[in-house]
């Protein structure tokens, strides 16, 4: 979805910019192909491979910046960026959510139940546990949890079941033991969708909680409208609905007086006299068209929203008092969850 994206940020020649997930960098090139001499991106993402594809284009192009780094620590990056110091406002803000391409295509990395390889899953290789260790010390309890929860699995309670019985013979280390495991646990009963391998939700529940990647979208997400100049813009791309139901909500929420609290908006207040909230939607979610989604048929899931700040004071009692607000209304309790 580049020329989506590029639309929906509506780059500045000597704006500052943000690609919160560089992978091998096609958005980033592309942004900074829009951008002039005192244009500034500055570009993270937690994989070891992506820092290594940075590097090279941190050395070719001045008006570029690089830290490894998770969601969640945007804020730190932007604070003390090596290259160009302090960074205290932005004019837009891109989030490509999800796993990327190389990282699916590399058997090593353990995300894909198609090629064989070390159940891992992290993104960053070098923090938290791997999906094999995860399901070597999670109880039945947690395992059905995660895959139901995560990975939406109608058959969740099957599944752990199955894994606690299996490990108990040996270790489940390998992807292909683990998608033979489900396919085996789950047999002849229908699913809905005889194209989707049965392996499919409970590897993106795994996938989901050892990268901590829906609590790394609520983590950031409310700390960002403090970086967003009046009139930059929040573009995040997601690839399934968990990831777009965070984004969704939290958008509405932003876009809302009182960040959409009901309680607050039965006040008896006229409209005018409301608070203009920190954000405006903008348009519709974006979806890739079919030229898109037949070259890359990957693309078919991916949904694009974007959001503009508004000129609404932000931290006027305190931004954590701004931040835990529009958490709480945008996210409830999923984050404990």
């Amino acid at each position: 979805m580049l020329n989506e994206v590029l639309a929906a940020l509506r780059v500045r020649c000597d704006g500052v910019y943000v690609d919160g997930t560089f992978g091998r960098g096609g958005h980033s090139r592309a942004i900074l192909a829009q951008l002039g001499a005192h244009g500034r991106l500055v570009a993270l993402d937690r994989d070891p491979e992506a820092e290594a594809a940075a590097s090279v284009l941190m050395r070719e192009d001045a008006r570029f910046s690089f830290q490894r780094a998770w969601f969640s620590e945007m804020p730190d990056v932007l604070a003390h960026d090596a290259k160009f110091g302090a960074i205290h406002e932005v004019d837009g803000v891109l989030l490509d959510l999800g796993v990327s391409s190389p990282q699916i295509d590399d058997a090593e990395r353990g995300f894909s139940f198609r090629r064989d390889g070390p159940l891992d899953m992290r993104m960053d290789p070098t923090r938290g546990e791997s999906a094999a260790a995860f399901l070597a010390r999670a109880d039945q309890q947690q395992i059905t949890e995660v895959l139901k929860n995560y990975g939406e699995e109608r058959f969740a309670a099957s599944i752990a079941r199955a894994i606690v019985e299996a490990r108990q013979e040996r270790p489940i280390e390998r992807t292909a033991q683990l998608a033979a495991l489900v396919a085996q646990s789950l047999g002849a009963r229908v699913r809905g969708d005889w194209q989707q391998d049965p392996a499919t939700r409970s590897f993106q529940a795994l996938r989901i909680q050892v990268n901590e990647e829906l609590k790394e979208i609520m983590r950031l997400l409310p700390r960002l409208i403090a970086y967003l100049k009046t009139g930059a813009r929040l573009a995040v791309i997601s690839f399934h609905s968990l990831e777009d139901r965070l984004v969704k909500r939290f958008m509405r929420c932003a876009a809302q007086p009182f960040g959409g609290n009901e309680a607050l908006l039965r006040l008896p207040l006229a409209q005018a006299a409301l608070p203009e909230p920190p954000l405006r939607l903008i348009g519709r979610a974006i979806r890739a068209c079919e030229n898109e989604v037949s070259a890359n048929p990957r693309a078919r899931s991916a949904v694009l929203r974007v959001a503009e700040r508004t000129a609404a004071p932000w931290g006027r009692n305190g931004i954590a008092h701004d931040v835990a607000r529009l958490h709480t209304a945008a996210f409830g309790k999923m984050e404990a969850a």
